[in-house]
């Protein structure tokens, strides 16, 4: 009941305020201040405020809208491990079953045994052990080439 007094008073002076302003010839804002004061007449209008004032008391109202923001976070947390993991649980089994038939098609091949040699390589004697900064010498150009 009060909230729709307050509405309409807000309304009315708005209203007025709108009327000095297109005293003083500024139309534009005028219009601009009547469209707004007149909303919450609008609302008072179509039950809305009444709708408000009713919600905003009442205990199960509250408890509704906890339950939705209960629902929500499960939603947002459901959503939050699904990225994590790498997508849903067809995507995971599709996955796996792709890296299965990828695996019986082409096995792996064992690593190479690459032990320590029998006898050390001799290098000529005019030649140093490179530096790390030739060992990367190529890395480095084709790093430069990309703009890295």
């Amino acid at each position: 009941m009060i909230a729709e007094t307050v509405c309409s008073a807000v309304a009315a002076a708005g209203l007025g305020i709108a009327a000095i302003t297109a005293y003083r010839k500024r139309f534009l804002a005028a219009t601009r201040i009547a469209a707004y004061s007149l909303v919450p007449l609008g609302l008072v209008m179509t039950g809305v405020v009444q709708w408000a004032a009713d919600t905003a008391f009442s205990p199960v109202a509250w408890a509704g809208f906890g339950v939705l923001g209960a629902a929500w976070v499960l939603f947002a947390s459901t959503r939050a491990v699904e990225r994590r993991r790498g997508g849903t649980r067809k995507e995971r089994k599709a996955a796996a079953a792709q890296a299965a038939q990828a695996e019986a098609v082409a096995p792996r091949a064992s690593a190479p045994s690459l032990g320590a040699a029998t006898r050390p390589t001799a290098r000529p004697k005019g030649t140093q052990q490179p530096t790390s900064s030739e060992d990367f010498s190529d890395i480095e150009a084709i790093l430069k080439k990309h703009g890295i």
